[in-house]
């Protein structure tokens, strides 16, 4: 593939009236704006969160954000175009309708908080998913702002090059499309290795393809062709794999807070696992009305701080006392969780808190055998069972209505004598 896109990339480069050398290397606005649009969507997010965000683009935040994008004029002028709110067409979707704002606002919250490609995919799947009417990739244009040696830039001049260079039919207003391109893009550069890792480079000179100014060497594309569908496969795999961590995500996200509200309604203070407190469910974060820390139990740091990772905690009301403890285990190694919940349980004086692993009736086999080890065998030293996902769903609201305290899991949870 190097030797077909060599020659382009080196006209590409040589030219001084391309993108490359009049936006991408000497462009000092170029530079500003990635500052100044990471700032604009941290002002989209909080608007959306402070529902300040109006009912149309003229005038929003989100107008900021685009303003800054379209002032790229070579390259993303026409930017904005997907944002203007139609109102006949009721597109795109996120102006009138609160869920879809919430959906946009808690994605660019995910791509503002983290640069970790694995959860930036799953938002974009995410995002997708939702099909918000009118909102398709012209999303990606942000994304690049914000990442831009993940996420490359997206409109009909790119798109035109690239299915003129690599010989495609990928759409403009398809997600799928997008990502296809992206994988595409991501291992061509990298193969390629002449330009930069910041993904605007490449872009550029597919802008130059498609609106003429560079020409591919027909010679080659076939086989570059053939490269891109290789490629492709393996997004596909890698895409299913991320779609099922998606809909893993979203279920363990549901049992946390299933787990959360019984805590609150049988009375104890509950602490969700550090790094979920912000992960949402029905528009609401797992943190809210839980507590912000794991309070002083005595353990030491490194126990503390394992402690602070389990998934959910019911501590006794205004006590530095655990009741009970979750390690929500969808997917996940169980040995791993049933090590947390015993490091701590043994850490702690008195011994009176209620370990239980939770998890698919799927995996109740693998559950059983581990709680088979003698390790795990210690009755005199703490209490450890599990509850199945289903029969915690199927009882949820008789346990909420029914339940004085923690022995009502006494009735739901199993455990496993040796």
């Amino acid at each position: 593939m190097k030797q077909l896109l060599l020659p382009i990339a080196q006209a590409y480069k040589a030219d001084p009236e391309s993108v490359y050398n009049t936006w991408f290397v000497s462009s000092e606005d170029r530079l500003k704006a990635f500052r100044s649009i990471r700032r604009g969507v941290g002002t989209v997010v909080e608007d959306i969160k402070q529902k300040r965000f109006p009912n149309d683009f003229k005038g929003s935040s989100l107008e900021f954000v685009l303003s800054c994008i379209a002032e790229q004029k070579q390259v993303f002028e026409g930017a904005a175009h997907p944002f203007y709110w139609k109102p006949k067409l009721r597109i795109p979707d996120i102006y009138e309708n609160d869920e879809n704002k919430g959906a946009f606002g808690e994605f660019l919250f995910a791509c503002l908080e983290t640069a970790d490609i694995r959860i930036l995919e799953r938002e974009v799947l995410k995002l997708a998913g939702r099909s918000i009417k009118g909102l398709g990739p012209a999303v990606a244009n942000i994304l690049y702002f914000l990442h831009p040696t993940l996420f490359p830039p997206f409109n009909t001049a790119m798109l035109n090059g690239f299915n003129a260079l690599f010989q495609a039919k990928k759409k403009l207003g398809s997600w799928d499309s997008y990502l296809e391109m992206r994988e595409t893009i991501i291992e061509a550069n990298s193969t390629l290795g002449t330009l930069s890792k910041d993904l605007g480079a490449f872009s550029g000179m597919l802008f130059e393809i498609g609106v003429g100014r560079l020409a591919p060497d027909s010679n080659g594309q076939q086989t570059l062709a053939a490269a891109q569908e290789k490629l492709e496969k393996s997004r596909r795999k890698r895409h299913a794999q991320v779609e099922q961590d998606v809909v893993e995500e979203r279920l363990h996200t549901k049992v946390q807070h299933q787990l959360s509200e019984l805590g609150r309604t049988l009375g104890y203070d509950v602490l969700v696992a550090r790094n979920d407190r912000s992960a949402q469910y029905q528009g609401r974060p797992l943190g809210f009305h839980c507590l912000e820390h794991l309070p002083d139990l005595g353990l030491s740091p490194e126990v503390h701080a394992t402690a602070e990772l389990i998934d959910v905690l019911w501590l006794y009301k205004g006590k530095a006392q655990i009741a009970a403890a979750f390690e929500v285990e969808k997917s996940t190694s169980i040995y791993s969780g049933i090590l947390r919940l015993t490091d701590m349980a043994l850490s702690i004086p008195g011994k009176e808190e209620h370990l239980y692993l939770v998890a698919p009736a799927a995996r109740e086999r693998e559950i059983v055998d581990q709680l088979k080890r003698p390790m795990f065998q210690r009755p005199d030293e703490f209490s450890l069972g599990y509850i199945l996902f289903e029969e915690l769903d199927r009882h949820f609201e008789s346990l909420c209505k029914l339940g004085d305290n923690h022995h009502i899991l006494d009735k739901l949870a199993c455990r496993c004598c040796v």
